[in-house]
């Protein structure tokens, strides 16, 4: 069985035992969290206009962090114009532990 999960405004397709870098959530390690399901599938599909009602994704957080940095350049030619930033974005760490449709 698995879901389609909501998160940040992105989508994930996750399974139960999985471990899944989601967008910051404010929730402290070793806590639960519930996570909005879209779509569940297992013997049949369920799939939510734009959530399934009744389903649910249980989620144990298992610590926060700072993603890989990135750099982004910026440059023009003949201009002397030149542009170094970075960005790390940051995550929640969780384990997907119940799946219920």
């Amino acid at each position: 069985m698995f879901a389609i999960i909501q998160s940040g405004g992105k989508q994930y397709r996750v399974a139960e035992g999985d471990v899944v870098r989601l967008e910051a959530l404010a929730a402290e390690p070793g806590e639960t969290v519930e996570l909005p399901v879209m779509m569940v599938a297992g013997d049949e599909i369920k799939v939510g206009a734009p959530l399934v009602d009744g389903a649910s994704v249980r989620a144990e957080v298992l610590g926060h962090g700072r993603g890989k940095k990135l750099y982004i350049y910026k440059f023009k030619a003949k201009s002397n114009y030149r542009r170094k930033t970075g960005h790390r974005q940051n995550y929640t760490e969780v384990r997907i532990t119940h799946i219920a449709g």
